[in-house]
């Protein structure tokens, strides 16, 4: 007769088994997400790299090139106006290139100011392979560029940025002097991001090696802020965008813009923002 002692062995090695297969399929998951980070972060092929319209018209477009401090040869737009007090450096969101965002920067001068809108490493005309590291090293590059070669003074300088690009223009205006940050579709961290879209992965934004982290970064940034966020985001929710405003330190704002929205808040309520706009530079 068989005792139950020895009934029992076989279903406890099967569930043993079935446990380690699970737990192998988990962590293959969570080596693929560390292996791929990079890619998963950055899409400059998307929908194509050099898709757009390069001549935009009704905008006075100067190319520029300028070199990193690591060497890589950078591609950017210099848009300048003669009434122009303010300069936005401006730093896009994720996919495509600056050509794709002619209607933001044709928006922006529109208020009258200069606009110098940056193009990463890898993505655009730009050299180079796209990382954490580098886009930081390439917005500090387009400040001191300003600064240098074109004579616009620091105090003057607004760092912009959209969805990926906020990470980048809060993170040059702790390491450089702006006079003020806007950032549209901002996010606090890249593990917070993760913790979204890989909610059925526990763990996986301790694995996340790029940190993007807006949200430490605000606590050091003293000049006043400015934050524009659809409230029906698709890519970035409007939460995160009131997660970041409320780390960042007064003076501040937040600007709503009702509507299905990521990147195209100029586009869909041009008035409101920039009204929100004129008020903020008023402040400055």
């Amino acid at each position: 007769m068989e005792t139950p002692n020895a009934s029992r062995k076989p279903f406890y090695r099967h569930l043993l088994s079935h446990f380690l297969s699970i737990l192998l399929a988990y962590l293959s998951v969570l080596a693929l997400v560390r292996m791929f980070e990079s890619r998963l972060i950055f899409i400059p092929n998307y929908p194509g790299r050099l898709d757009g319209d390069w001549h935009p018209r009704g905008l006075n477009v100067e190319d520029i090139w300028l070199t990193a401090s690591d060497g890589v040869k950078l591609h950017a737009w210099w848009i300048p106006d003669d009434k122009a007090r303010f300069t936005f450096l401006a730093f896009h969101g994720n996919a495509s290139n600056i050509a794709n965002r002619a209607p933001t920067y044709e928006f922006l001068h529109g208020i009258h100011v200069n606009v110098f809108a940056l193009e990463y490493r890898g993505y655009g005309r730009s050299e180079g392979k796209p990382s954490e590291a580098g886009v930081y090293r390439d917005a500090e590059a387009a400040h001191e560029y300003l600064v240098n070669s074109k004579g616009i003074d620091r105090k003057v300088i607004i760092s912009f940025g959209q969805s990926l690009g906020t990470a980048v223009a809060t993170h040059l205006a702790t390491h450089r002097q702006v006079a003020g940050v806007v950032l549209e579709a901002p996010f606090p961290s890249a593990s917070r991001v993760a913790r979204k879209i890989f909610w059925f992965l526990p763990g996986v934004s301790l694995l996340m090696h790029g940190q993007f982290d807006t949200r430490v970064w605000l606590k050091e940034i003293h000049a006043p802020v400015l934050i524009v966020h659809c409230s029906q985001d698709p890519v970035i929710p409007f939460q995160f965008g009131r997660e970041v405003y409320d780390e960042a330190l007064p003076p501040k704002n937040f600007l709503q813009i009702n509507g299905y929205c990521h990147e195209e808040s100029s586009l869909i309520a041009p008035t409101q923002y920039r009204t929100a706009l004129q008020e903020f530079l008023n402040s400055l």
